[in-house]
């Protein structure tokens, strides 16, 4: 099939990242560049000349402590000031920025610094001097908090490299070349060890000059962010977005875990743009539904757009925005793009599935096999330190296989599945798990996350976690499908469940993926166990196998599990609400 390609050109792609901060410190110098909420509840900002000064201070006292070109630097800390700058003045001056999850446990924290071979580690504070053994081979352990730990003789605050020095020379780079690579940022994981991509000034600056010909945006825009900056989605996407138009970046102060906190800094910040996963858009919603104040900062006519990805935005949820005249934009990319591949045409009606066209510079064609295969000046360099996986992940004639499959179609690409999620059945025919996955999931706000599983077995089956927020919360209003019994435990959510699983079912053409039974489960995924990912998604392989007991008793073992469980036959009829009562 023929590639799929923009209609139109992207803009000028500045050189390096230093170029960029350069131009914009002219451009907007007297411009809030972030802004962090203090302890007395305001915001309070920095502009771009000071930020840009410290940037050079970073970038110069690095040098000082032996840092040089190519070399890395692991961020091991939550979204901040100090982060950026540092990352930033790494990027400026040919090093290499390595973010890693705030909160990782000691052995994911340890295995990725040192697989990263980075010579430098900066962390935010106690937290994760924690979560290190203090055996790391490291030059220098930078402090964004200032404490001491005796543990680690090479600790040093990171007020060291904001100290001013003779200037007479910046330590910024401008003559470095767009391919050198500048962030190396682990994947998410989903379906197993997470990969290094390394990426190149190229690749991350690339995507502004597509997007800058696709929407409107400068430096009177305000962002108010909380996604986190070692994913994609936050850390290049968002971050650069907000930084290469001169926008003000506003740090949400509850990093996007309380929507009453999120609404509160809503009204604080008023954004202009604002970028999200589903589940927040979800409980934000609903928040407007109990007060008109809410609902009328919320949905405010200076809003140009909301950003959606990693997940399809429920309809009823793109509805309650488009009643209102504010658009909504999905994209899709990996880390290993930039991350930006696609993005719907706001102007026409939403489809579920369709993440639009391709930004311009992008190609996207379908392979024989249905794997979406992207190229552009936004495809990774490579994975780094892994032949494994590097080995089959371009095709001959240069494009990279994305894992992704999809379709082409009118309005642009539609996904269907990731490739290894697919498994087949012991009559031959292969299953789209997702299909059941989204269905049920869109369908009842009760479920937190739903895996469909049944390879080599006769049918498939599927296992369900609760939304223990909802169901132990009595008083937090939703707006559930309709139908919906409010249930308020695991044994009412388990009968309540049937009808929305046979609904499910009947959503689904063929037979024999349909779905013959379910077991909700009393538990909770998590990031400790590897259950989900730090960006919240679902990593299959590991879910299934922790749970493997659930699996074989769906299909007729009896083998003791420790949790509590519920399980739903489907050769039934659904419930009415008069037989519920």
């Amino acid at each position: 099939m023929k590639p799929l390609n923009s209609d139109k050109k992207p803009g000028y792609i500045l050189p390096n990242i230093g170029r960029m901060l350069q131009q914009n410190v002219q451009l907007f110098g007297q411009k809030v560049v972030y802004q962090e909420r203090e302890h007395c509840g305001d915001y309070v900002g920095i502009i771009w000349e000071d930020f840009f000064q410290n940037i050079e201070k970073i970038a110069l006292n690095l040098q000082r402590h032996g840092y040089k070109k190519g070399d890395k630097i692991v961020l091991f800390s939550s979204n901040r000031l100090e982060m950026l700058e540092l990352e930033l003045a790494v990027m400026a001056s040919g090093g290499i920025a390595v973010p890693i999850f705030a909160y990782f446990n000691q052995d994911t924290a340890e295995l990725l610094i040192n697989h990263s071979d980075a010579s430098y580690l900066a962390v935010g504070g106690q937290q994760q001097l924690n979560n290190l053994s203090g055996k790391l081979e490291l030059k220098k352990i930078f402090v964004f908090d200032p404490i001491e730990d005796d543990r680690f003789s090479n600790l040093m605050q990171f007020s060291e490299l904001l100290r001013d020095h003779d200037r007479s020379e910046s330590a910024i780079d401008l003559e470095i070349q767009p391919d050198d690579i500048c962030l190396n940022m682990y994947t998410s994981g989903t379906m197993g060890t997470p990969k290094c991509v390394q990426l190149t000034h190229k690749n991350i600056l690339s995507q502004q000059a597509a997007l800058s010909s696709l929407w409107n945006l400068d430096d009177q825009d305000r962002f108010l962010s909380y996604l986190p900056w070692h994913h994609s989605f936050g850390g290049i996407f968002e971050l650069f977005t907000a930084l290469y138009n001169g926008a003000t970046l506003s740090l949400e102060s509850s990093y996007g875990k309380d929507p009453e906190v999120i609404m509160e800094n809503w009204g604080k910040v008023q954004p202009t743009v604002f970028l999200s996963v589903p589940k927040v858009y979800q409980a934000l919603v609903e928040l407007t539904k109990q007060s008109l104040k809410a609902e009328e900062m919320f949905f405010n006519s200076g809003l140009k757009f909301v950003f959606t990805a990693a997940a399809p935005l429920p309809k009823k949820l793109s509805d309650e925005f488009e009643k209102r005249g504010i658009p909504v934009i999905e994209g899709w990319g990996l880390t290993e793009t930039s991350p930006c591949c696609t993005l719907t045409d706001p102007d026409l009606k939403r489809e579920p599935g369709v993440v639009g066209k391709p930004i311009p510079g992008v190609s996207i064609r379908i392979a024989e096999d249905n794997e979406i295969q992207v190229k552009g000046p936004n495809v990774m360099v490579g994975y780094y330190n892994n032949e494994e996986a590097n080995k089959d992940i371009f095709t001959d004639d240069g494009w990279y296989r994305t894992g992704d499959v999809g379709e082409l179609t009118e309005n642009g690409l539609k996904l269907i599945t990731r490739k290894d999620r697919i498994f087949k059945l012991s009559n031959g025919e292969k299953v789209v798990p997702t299909d059941f996955e989204k269905q049920i999931e869109m369908k009842c706000h009760y479920v937190a996350y739903s895996i469909v599983s049944g390879t080599g077995r006769d049918y498939p089956v599927a296992l369900i976690f609760p939304n223990k927020k909802l169901l132990k919360n009595p008083d937090y209003e939703v707006s559930p499908s309709e139908g919906c019994f409010y249930p308020r435990d695991l044994k009412e959510l388990s009968r309540c469940l049937r009808g929305c699983l046979h609904d499910a079912n009947c959503g689904i053409r063929q037979k024999f993926t349909k779905i013959k039974g379910a077991v909700i489960i009393d538990d909770e995924l998590s990031v400790d166990d590897c259950t989900l990912t730090p960006s919240m998604k679902m990593a299959p392989n590991n879910v299934l196998e922790k749970y493997k007991a659930h699996l074989n008793n769906l299909y007729g073992a009896n083998v003791p599990v420790d949790e509590e469980v519920f399980v739903i036959e489907l050769d039934y009829e659904p419930l009415s609400q008069k037989e519920f009562v």
